[in-house]
């Protein structure tokens, strides 16, 4: 058998040749066909920054083998590339090198297409679509009308995260630890007018579901359910001493209302305000809700601000004691949460309980646990748990979960409450005040209000004679032959909107859109969503967990309801892929730790980057870069390469696997219907590359060994070509180019990428001799050689047959004796 080692494998040419013919052919052009089992792939899309990183590269090669392989299992694959193109780096883009943000966009685009067609990512590049093109975003702008007519978007004054660097409002899951998600700069609180989609009023079904979605990580799960934060409980009415006014609260904890010393509210209740105004706690108030409202702000994720509040001179009557209760405001009382007032019972809440010590305020227990009597001039921290009612009027003796009901019934046949249930989430605040993003299409008249654009007259397109200035400010504000418009309603002078959608809402739909993005009778074709959604596999980042997924996964209902999708759920299965970490730190240009993909596609080639961000991680884990890992990957490919240039031309002979096999021949047989088998399993559905590639290496390294002679005689002719072509085929959705240049040099006619995926034979992947490991009270004694298949009693008597395992026995008794099939016997004295 040739050794030879002196072919050269010339990745440049190899591949520049296949990603050509690729897209001359629209090789991965693909249509509905209802006569075939579609699989809908997608990554989620890049922000067209103007260079792919290796974060990209990990993930879009994930995707890309996943695709390949579904494809050669004879599946119509839907594998589809577009970009998220609106955004602030595009304008601060556009300030720097004094240009417009929609020329940097596209330039960007054109390039980093460019890039991912060199990765040999198999795209239907016929769907490609961009976010920032107005044949994409009219589409957005009409659904925005149409949920603004079904009562699902609306306009309030809030006070909203401000973003003074970015110059636009952040909604709240864009604040990460106080900053800005996008420049990392504090964020300040700012009353203004914004536009809102109530996500509230699909709060339920999104929790709901998430039981549904067994192909998601579970941390995903539990992020959203947390995020969404479901509670049942009361809610109450303590009226206020003095005043007409009602102090609203919501509690999970009713059985507890007879131990509440004093009532707790946001610093940003409107109650605040109305119970101190010309008081003499004014002055202090006004400052601590300044100061608080600040440090909520900026406050990290996971971080507690030291519990501080102030009173503001104002009572509540507790509706059930009638006592008078002082009104605080605290700064750990979130407005957001249930109605931003809450009844305080140090003794069985630990924040109400290290508030009561730190400004001397009653502690009152109305809880005792089983088997314990609580003393409240004890207590160091609170009782949280259940037990029995005590102090508690007619509900003493009472069971913590008994008195819940029995309490809110109270309040509910009294007319001062009833059971709710709240959520933690709040609705999407969409409204940006950047230029670069799609315009919101309402229009403000004195006489007529709010009315939306005539959806004949969609899209409302973005002013390209614009100049993006230093300030940051949107031009759209300035702009009257952007701004003065006409009612559509009675056709008066009217002003039409200047802000823009968040971002996000582009990328909560643009799934959907990929099944039919040449479509111009609507924003999508029934028949092309029935057909391809949901998406079978998605695949990207797990900092996306609530944002775009929460969003996507609402966006998917809300279309749903309108009519326009017959789907309840965006994402079948979601594969969050870890990070590539390089010097202990996430690859990034601040610390100077950035590979440039560029720079090691020209040096070792597309397949070998691709070979080595599959080989060095299981893809949920990050990737710890690796030099010689890259190299590594290099080299296998050029063995790969070598043995079949070496042997060309008795491969090219294409010999048939003989009826009989020689000892070599069997072994090489059977290994290599073991690696198709072994990675088959770990690409369906696992995504453990890693190992897959593993497995494919011991083939070759089988294949080199058998046939080198040092071992006898070498295999026949039709095992080695039936192991270099599974080799190949098996290689095929992770080094494309190379394969397909090898499938081809080896004389077949069709591409690999058409060739069924390659099947194993149950029978030839079983071993005739298995190894079994010989264990004596849990150590590694001696190993047995034993035909596949053999029965226990006779393993047992070989074990106990063994001279090795014989001279442990001696003079001892055996206890039992356990079999492991096909691993070990084990041996208790």
């Amino acid at each position: 058998m040739a050794t030879a080692d002196t072919a050269h494998y010339d990745f440049a040419a190899i591949e520049s040749k296949w990603q050509q013919k690729w897209l001359q052919e629209k090789t991965f052009k693909v249509s509905e066909d209802k006569s075939r089992e579609k699989y809908y792939l997608l990554e989620m899309f890049p922000y067209p920054s103007g260079r792919i990183h290796m974060g990209h590269v990990r993930n879009y090669t994930i995707g890309d083998v996943v695709a390949r392989f579904k494809r050669m299992q004879g599946y119509n694959v839907l594998h589809p590339m577009g970009w998220d193109a609106f955004g602030l780096p595009a304008e601060n883009a556009a300030i720097k090198n004094n240009t417009h943000p929609a020329k940097w966009t596209y330039e960007n685009i054109d390039y980093m297409r460019g890039q991912l067609q060199q990765m040999g990512l198999s795209y239907d590049w016929d769907r490609e679509l961009a976010t920032c093109n107005e044949a994409y975003y009219r589409w957005e702008q009409q659904f925005f009308i149409e949920l603004y007519e079904k009562g699902l978007i609306y306009q309030k004054v809030t006070v909203v995260n401000w973003c003074e660097t970015c110059q636009t409002v952040l909604a709240r899951e864009q604040v990460i630890d106080g900053c800005c998600w996008r420049c990392d700069q504090g964020v300040v609180p700012r009353e203004m007018n914004g536009w809102f989609f109530k996500i509230t009023d699909y709060a339920e079904e999104l929790l709901a579901e998430c039981d549904n979605l067994k192909g998601w990580p579970e941390k995903v799960l539990t992020m959203q359910r947390n995020w969404i934060g479901k509670s049942i409980g009361a809610q109450i009415d303590f009226a206020i001493d003095g005043r007409d006014d009602v102090l609203t609260i919501f509690t999970t904890r009713p059985d507890t209302i007879h131990g509440a010393t004093f009532m707790s509210i946001a610093p940003e209740h409107p109650l605040v305000t109305a119970l101190t105004k010309g008081t003499a706690q004014e002055a202090q108030v006004v400052e601590f809700v300044k100061r608080t409202t600040v440090a909520k702000q900026r406050q990290k994720a996971g971080e507690e601000l030291d519990k501080e509040g102030v009173f503001t001179g104002a009572y509540a009557i507790n509706p059930y004691t009638g006592d008078k209760l002082p009104i605080y405001t605290a700064n750990f009382v979130l407005m957001d949460y249930g109605t931003g007032a809450v009844m305080a019972v140090p003794a069985h809440d630990q924040r109400d309980f290290e508030f009561a010590q730190k400004y001397t305020i009653a502690v009152q227990v109305v809880i005792q646990p089983e088997g314990e009597t609580l003393n409240p001039a004890s207590m160091d921290t609170a009782y949280e748990g259940p037990g029995t009612l005590v102090n508690s009027a007619d509900f003493n003796g009472m069971a913590s979960e008994e008195a819940k009901m029995a309490i809110t019934a109270k309040a509910d046949k009294k007319g001062f409450g009833k059971q709710q249930v709240t959520y933690r989430l709040r609705d999407w605040g969409v409204s940006r005040q950047r230029y670069w993003g799609s315009p919101i299409p309402m229009i403000h008249c004195q006489k007529c209000g709010i009315q939306p654009v005539a959806k004949e007259n969609l899209p409302v397109t973005l002013p390209r004679d614009v100049t993006i200035d230093s300030s940051g400010k949107s031009p759209l504000h300035t702009l009257e032959s952007y701004y003065k418009t006409s009612c559509p309603k009675c056709g008066g002078e009217a002003r039409r909107e200047t802000d823009t959608m968040d971002t996000f809402v582009e990328s909560s739909w643009y799934f959907a859109r990929y099944t039919c993005p040449d479509y111009t009778d609507g924003p999508l074709k029934k028949e092309a969503v029935d057909y391809w959604l949901p998406v079978d596999q998605y695949i990207g980042g797990v900092e996306h967990a609530i944002l775009h997924l929460l969003y996507s996964r609402f966006f998917t209902k809300v279309l749903r309801d309108l009519g326009y999708l017959s789907i309840n759920e965006p994402f079948t299965n979601l594969l969050t892929q870890g990070m590539v970490i390089k010097d202990g730190f996430k690859m990034s240009k601040s610390k100077g730790n950035v590979v440039d993909p560029a720079e090691l596609i020209a040096q070792y080639g597309a397949d070998t980057v691709r070979l080595f961000s599959l080989f060095a991680a299981p893809p949920e884990k990050d990737l710890e870069w690796n030099d010689q890992g890259v190299d590594g990957a290099y080299r296998f490919l050029n063995r790969v390469y070598r043995f079949i240039m070496s042997n060309k031309e008795l491969l090219q002979k294409n010999p048939v696997l003989p009826a009989e096999l020689s000892k070599s021949g069997q072994d090489l047989h059977r290994k290599t219907h073991q690696t198709i088998a072994k990675v088959s399993q770990d690409i369906n559905g696992k995504f453990h590359f890693n190992t897959a590639i593993s497995a494919i290496m011991e083939l070759n390294n089988s294949l080199s060994s058998l046939t080198s002679g040092d071992h006898g005689e070498p295999p026949e002719d039709g095992a080695i070509k039936e192991a270099v072509d599974a080799i190949l085929q098996l290689l095929a959705p992770m080094v494309p180019h190379f394969t397909e240049e090898l499938w081809q040099l080896l004389g077949h006619h069709e591409e690999l990428t058409k060739t069924p995926w390659p099947s194993f034979d149950h029978e030839a992947a079983k071993e005739d001799e298995i190894i079994l490991v010989v264990q004596i009270n849990g150590k590694v004694r001696s190993r047995l050689t034993v035909a596949a298949g053999i029965d226990e009693e006779t393993i047992k008597k070989m074990a106990l047959a063994d001279e090795r395992v014989q001279k442990f026995l001696e003079g001892q008794s055996i206890r039992k004796i356990i079999v492991v099939k096909n691993k070990l016997i084990s041996i208790v004295i």
